[in-house]
């Protein structure tokens, strides 16, 4: 498999401009200084003197929420790398509101301005609403900037809605002051974690890519899977769940490690809309797989106040049972169509990728051992990217050089800038829920329409975690669901972890899913494949996707919540459910060959019973699974019977 190509550099997407000159040079400056900011303030130093909490996350919005301006065009591609005059002073005002609120901080919380606030602080937030709402704009599009204007404006009119969506109203400088200036608003939730957890690990994810991490799983995944049956499929999956779980975004995981391997899964004899489903579905569970997730993980951590660690551990088997099926399914494809491995003499060598890339397999259990054992998770990600970068700048040959240094505080300047925007216009939703009160009635309609019924509540939950994942960022819908949805299904006796995971597993779904499935698009775009039927093929692909959810809420065993022998009875069972359904769905039963058609639904069904969380269910779904493994084994004897016959009666003849 020839992998050179992971070396090329990546082009930006064509929204984005490619500063250089003074504005990449204001970009690089200010990376570093919010960098230096958050090893100051995380790490404890105050040879500069101490700043308060909401000081800090002011002075983190001026740095990385200007740039964004910069970076993103008013509308459309980016024409030029230049950016006009007036968004550089849109990033210069973003860049004096946040340096004023962070030089007033003491007067914000001690003076009480989110009530009464002067006349210039009343300006100033009304500004920044307008810029964080621009800026959310610009990076998450018209759709998403369309929520959070509408959450902005919501409690404006709100006490005039029918009881389901009625709260509280307010004046608009009420509103104003209470998203700038308040605890719960821009500076709220979301940009805590960012400031406090995210940073560290996005710094790491960039460090890992600059120093060629992405090369070193692509090799990695070659060395171990390429040579085996339906290689070229495995190496995608394997090398996908690695890259995507640092890189946290699923499109951005397609068009990085899908230019290699899609091109690899079409030569070795996979279809091109087989190819695109496969590189989107393991794509886009990278970002759901420990050790390091997406933004979302960092949010459900500080909405539950549990530590990170405790998030990667529940996600561990849900992921590990979704790539399971993924790989089971290449598999039984590959042995259905005859497909071979790759040469061995067109892959790297493990030794030899070992050797090379040794640092990058030890960052990464640093980060595990720091985060499982010392539960270092804020200061962990910055010590694994030091080892990294500093292994990178010792080599003698392609080290860190200045080149690669720019490189590298560019990409933590656009990676962090994004979600400063993302995550500070989030910020806003979670202000407007709070302070007209509407997530509180919203839940209790909820459980007054389920009448008790968990099913119908996960089901809705479902449904609309999957509607919202079409049109909001996955964090959005997540911060939006744990609010007014979450609620209810805690109310209704079930786990809270498995609750909040079970709603950022469902805003995924949308990624894989048609009419939207973005992720899949993206892989039939490498492909040259028809979009719609790469995205029906990924929704056959990832079906583990949409049942495992219902199974860990159901049996919270699933992620290590309760006794031994019950998270044991849960692996083992959702494990063997997994394998009979990406039988059931492929239509190719490992050792026994190709099951007839009718067969397939009762292979399904038994595959879900087994995974269900019941002991009844596990025994039904068991003996429904020997009676078609008879039946498909009695139909294979029967036709070498028949092969047998027609050989002799040739023989006699």
């Amino acid at each position: 498999m020839n992998l050179k190509a992971a070396e090329k550099k990546v082009d930006p997407p064509p929204r984005r401009r490619d500063l250089k000159g003074w504005p990449g040079r204001y970009l690089i400056a200010t990376s570093l200084a919010g960098v230096f900011s958050a090893l100051y303030q995380l790490f404890h130093f105050d040879f500069l003197g101490t700043l308060m909490g909401s000081a800090y996350y002011y002075l983190l919005l001026a740095w990385f929420l200007p740039p964004v301006f910069l970076i993103y065009p008013v509308k459309g591609r980016a024409k030029t790398n230049n950016p006009p005059f007036f968004d550089y002073i849109l990033a210069g005002l973003t860049l004096a509101c946040n340096f004023y609120f962070c030089w007033h901080a003491e007067e914000i919380a001690y003076m009480g301005w989110e009530v009464y606030p002067p006349l210039i602080p009343l300006i100033s937030a009304g500004l920044l609403v307008v810029l964080v709402l621009e800026a959310a704009r610009r990076v998450g599009g018209p759709v998403f900037c369309g929520l959070c204007l509408f959450f902005a404006t919501f409690g404006l009119y709100c006490s005039h809605l029918p009881s389901l969506l009625q709260g509280m109203s307010y004046g608009p400088s009420r509103l104003a002051a209470y998203f700038s200036l308040g605890p719960s608003g821009i500076i709220g939730l979301p940009m805590r974690v960012v400031g406090n957890i995210l940073i560290g690990y996005m710094v790491f994810a960039v460090a890992l890519q600059v120093t060629g991490g992405g090369k070193f799983f692509l090799d990695l995944a070659s060395a171990l899977f390429g040579f085996v049956r339906g290689g070229a499929a495995k190496v995608s999956i394997f090398s996908s769940a690695l890259f995507g779980s640092i890189s946290g975004s699923s499109i951005s995981n397609v068009l990085t490690t899908g230019s290699i391997t899609i091109p690899a899964m079409k030569k070795a004899g996979y279809p091109p809309y087989y190819a695109g489903a496969i590189e989107a579905c393991a794509s886009t569970g990278g970002v759901l797989m420990p050790p390091v997730m997406g933004a979302t993980a960092f949010v459900m951590a500080e909405f539950l106040g549990l530590p990170y660690v405790d998030i990667c551990v529940a996600a561990l088997v849900p992921s590990v049972l979704y790539y399971a099926g993924l790989f089971l399914q290449a598999d039984a494809y590959a042995a259905k169509s005859g497909l071979k491995g790759i040469p061995r003499d067109q892959l790297p060598g493990l030794g030899e990728t070992l050797k090379k890339g040794w640092v990058y397999a030890a960052s990464l259990l640093l980060l595990v051992w720091m985060l499982l054992y010392l539960r270092w998770e804020v200061w962990a990600p910055f010590v694994a990217a030091g080892v990294l970068l500093l292994k990178a700048s010792l080599k003698r040959k392609d080290g860190m050089g200045l080149a690669k240094w720019a490189g590298f505080m560019r990409g933590v300047g656009t990676v962090l800038s994004e979600l400063a925007a993302l995550l500070a216009a989030i910020g806003m939703i979670i202000g407007a829920l709070s302070i007209t009160g509407v997530a509180h009635s919203f839940s209790s309609e909820i459980i007054k329409l389920a009448q008790g019924q968990t099913w119908l509540l996960l089901t809705l939950g479902a449904v609309t975690s999957f509607v919202l994942g079409m049109g909001m960022t996955i964090t959005a819908c997540y911060v939006f669901l744990a609010m007014v949805l979450a609620p209810a299904l805690v109310q209704s006796d079930l786990n809270p972890l498995a609750v909040h995971l079970f709603i950022m597993y469902w805003g995924m779904a949308s990624y894989i899913t048609p009419p939207v499935a973005l992720a899949a698009f993206a892989g039939a775009g490498i492909a040259g494949s028809d979009p719609m039927r790469t995205g029906f093929k990924s929704m056959q692909l990832g079906v583990v996707k949409y049942f495992v959810p219902f199974f860990f809420v159901l049996n919270p065993g699933l992620i290590f919540q309760g006794p031994a022998w019950e998270v044991a009875q849960a692996i083992i069972g959702c494990l063997l459910g997994v394998l009979v359904i990406s039988a059931a769905m492929e239509g190719w039963v490992l050792g026994l060959g190709k099951p007839d058609l009718w067969i397939r639904p009762f292979l399904f069904a038994a595959g879900i019973l087994l995974a269900a969380p019941e002991l009844t269910t596990d025994i039904i779904g068991f003996v429904l699974l020997l009676a078609c493994v008879l039946l498909i084994w009695l139909k294979r004897r029967r036709l070498l019977w028949l092969r047998g016959k027609e050989n002799t009666d040739v023989l006699a003849r």
